[in-house]
């Protein structure tokens, strides 16, 4: 009981920390919780991480709370995923109330509106680095590289939901296995 305790206190004090020192929302948070959860404390793998993430992504909701949900409940199951959610949540939460007291004092102060484009620029690098960390995890093959593709094109020129997006892709990936599997079988 009291090693469950303590990993579940490591959980919160983690995600605590990457709530609080993270910008730009979920995808930002990745590869820090990637850092973290595998390389640092080792309780999951790599693969796990994958599989977390792309479950976070196509379940309803932001994906940083989605994640550190399952990953929280992975490593100390209903008490981990809650207090790890909380955690993540929480340094959001007030720092938001409090930039909401200030902001509207401080938002025309040119140093103000230049730390926000800072910000978004780190943001930006941030989202490309976890772009490449799962890239490189991710398996290789044409009809990887079609869904890809077609996901990426669909979702930036098309005026079509995410979630269809998902779904197709799901479905698209589904119906290839099946007709790989067919065909190994003969």
């Amino acid at each position: 009981m009291k090693d469950k305790f303590g990993r579940i206190l490591q959980l919160f004090l983690v995600f605590l920390r990457i709530g609080a020192f993270t910008f730009g929302g979920g995808y930002a948070m990745i590869p820090i919780i990637q850092k973290e959860i595998v390389e640092n404390k080792k309780w999951i793998t790599d693969d796990d991480i994958l599989e977390i993430i792309a479950i976070a992504e196509s379940t309803p909701g932001p994906i940083a709370i989605n994640s550190a949900t399952f990953v929280g409940y992975r490593v100390a199951g209903f008490f981990g995923a809650m207090f790890a959610t909380l955690a993540v949540v929480l340094p959001s939460f007030v720092i938001i109330l409090l930039i909401s007291f200030v902001l509207r004092e401080f938002q025309d102060i040119p140093a103000v509106q230049y730390a926000f484009n800072g910000i978004r620029a780190g943001v930006l690098a941030l989202l490309i680095k976890a772009l490449v960390t799962m890239y490189k995890k991710a398996p290789k093959g044409l009809v990887g590289y079609i869904v890809m593709g077609a996901s990426f094109l669909i979702t930036a020129f098309f005026d079509i939901n995410v979630l269809f997006v998902i779904i197709g892709c799901a479905v698209f990936g589904l119906v290839t296995s099946l007709i790989a599997e067919r065909r190994s079988k003969k």
